[in-house]
């Protein structure tokens, strides 16, 4: 036993060679030897070779003694808790994956018919015009690719092959895709014009198209009337709407490849081929008009000529003015009627390029309907003056505006593809709607971009409250077969496989909750085409 008394909180501990432990109702007494005694048939008035020292004692050993019979009488109470052993889960376990039928197909080279002898789960659908569809244990595919190719040495040739053929197909895509442009037209095509097609006459294909036009038309007549009058500023005037047209053409090209849908590739689509198209117009504006307008305007300073009659100059200059002016106006209403549509002022639509294609016509245009009046009157300074440096000014005030211009497409387009962040009223819109629905408790790191074209990705963190969520599980259950279940749990088993049968169900409450919510979120928000709801 212990030689001193030792004081541990309000514990004492005792010199005593036996201490009673009470587990839950049985009492068993250890001995410092390693034998064990029921406390119940102990003989407290005996005693054994362990206690005649303390008998035979000082005073103190008498107290200890009277010390160590009060505190057998009230044992220490020990709860054990009970506690699942720990599972291990290896590579074995992941076999009860589950995996889709198009994967099976091309990651395990089966056939649809392979699939109909293998068990069918129908598990909730991601997508969202679907509830449910149909998946595949992966241990049932892999066993079955087995069965089909002989070995796994086989399964890898095919795998091997396939992919090799896969390269070969994508090398050869662009043949394929004339061969097939070419048997449409033999056979002939009755299938309706495409949206691609239809985008060129509204809204913004519309305004490029009318531009296309008169600014070629434009570019023509300021051509022969720079042959004719040798006029810098004319000339600066035709290299502006040759830079224009091409600059429209490009924007075109931007519009019917945004209209594409998405793939594998670009899963999120090619809404930004107009930002990119934009943003390579205003760098063509400021290489070809503002660069060639600064290059004559020098030229013409440093080797002044006389000027011809400015008469038909002029005459092409007012019908340059009036077509420029109307296509202004296409684009000026174009703008209007988009910007209320989204609630924003004409300013604001502009300078968050929410339209890059129908922004670069208005700037041009406006550009152009400046640069008419600067030519103009710098023309008509150099035929009252007779002196040809008003001329090469103007072609440098020409070339000055275009490179403001492209200097603001370039900004914005560059912004808008960098990824920038919805207005903040938009945000906090978003956020109340989350934020109001009693199965989210909070929301962390919200983030939401703004993809082009009013297209939205939505990401956030989302705590959940897990009592609304067991809830929801509960109101479709029958509480009384529930109920039932519950009181057949005996053992440690019935209650592993009771929780690991409604836990499941549990986790797929929870997933239906994150895609009701996304759904709420794209039908209250048009714009917000991609959610992503993480759980915290």
């Amino acid at each position: 036993g212990w030689q001193a008394s030792m004081k541990s909180g309000s514990l004492s501990i005792l010199p005593c060679s036996r201490l009673p432990v009470q587990l839950m109702s049985q009492v068993r007494v250890y001995t410092s030897n390693g034998q064990k005694k029921d406390l119940g048939s102990e003989d407290t008035n005996g005693s054994t070779p362990e206690e005649t020292p303390h008998k035979v004692g000082t005073g103190q050993d008498m107290t200890n003694a009277g010390q160590k019979q009060s505190f057998l009488k009230e044992p220490i109470q020990v709860k054990v808790k009970a506690v699942l052993k720990k599972r291990e889960y290896g590579p074995k376990y992941t076999q009860n994956n589950f995996i889709t039928g198009v994967r099976a197909i091309n990651e395990f080279c089966l056939k649809s018919s392979d699939l109909d002898q293998l068990r069918k789960i129908k598990r909730r659908s991601p997508h969202d015009d679907t509830e449910t569809f149909t998946v595949y244990l992966r241990s049932d595919v892999e066993a079955k690719s087995l069965e089909v190719w002989g070995s796994p040495e086989a399964l890898a040739r095919e795998r091997k092959r396939r992919k090799e053929a896969e390269i070969k197909y994508r090398e050869n895509l662009f043949r394929n895709q004339r061969l097939l442009r070419e048997y449409k037209e033999f056979f002939g095509n009755t299938k309706p014009r495409s949206s691609a097609a239809a985008m060129f006459f509204k809204g913004p294909g519309k305004v490029v198209m009318v531009a296309i036009c008169i600014n070629g038309l434009n570019f023509f007549f300021k051509l022969l009337a720079w042959v004719y009058t040798g006029s810098a500023s004319m000339f600066s005037e035709a290299i502006h709407s040759l830079a224009d047209t091409c600059n429209q053409a490009l924007l075109a090209l931007g519009i019917s490849q945004s209209a594409r849908t998405p793939d594998p590739s670009h899963p999120y689509g090619f809404t930004n081929m107009r930002y990119i198209a934009s943003l390579i117009s205003g760098v063509g504006i400021f290489m070809m008009g503002a660069g060639l307008s600064w290059y004559h305007g020098i030229m013409g300073l440093l080797h002044p000529h006389p000027i011809e009659s400015l008469l038909w100059a002029y005459c092409i200059l007012a019908g340059s003015l009036t077509s420029e002016g109307a296509t202004l106006l296409v684009a000026i209403n174009e703008i209007r009627r988009s910007a209320r549509a989204k609630g924003l002022s004409f300013y604001q639509y502009v300078v968050q390029s929410r339209d890059p294609s129908t922004n670069v016509v208005l700037l041009e245009d406006a550009a152009a309907v400046l640069s008419v009046a600067v030519a103009a009157t710098c023309m008509g300074l150099t035929s009252l003056t007779g002196n040809p440096y008003y001329d090469s000014v103007g072609s440098l005030g020409v070339g000055t505006l275009l490179g403001t211009v492209s200097a603001f497409l370039i900004y914005t387009n560059t912004e808008a593809l960098l990824g920038r962040s919805i207005q903040p009223e938009q945000l906090q819109r978003l956020t109340e709607l989350l934020e109001s629905d009693p199965v989210v408790r909070a929301i962390h790191d919200v983030k939401a971009t703004d993809m082009g074209m009013s297209k939205v990705r939505f990401k956030a963190e989302v705590d959940f409250d897990g009592r609304v969520v067991t809830r929801s599980y509960l109101e479709k259950q029958d509480i009384e077969q529930l109920l039932q279940e519950i009181q057949q749990v005996k053992t440690l088993e019935e209650l592993e496989a009771f929780m690991l049968k409604h836990g499941e169900n549990i986790i797929d409450t929870l997933g239906a909750e994150v895609d009701r919510l996304e759904k709420d979120l794209k039908q209250r928000n048009p714009d917000v085409r991609h959610v992503d709801l993480e759980i915290l």
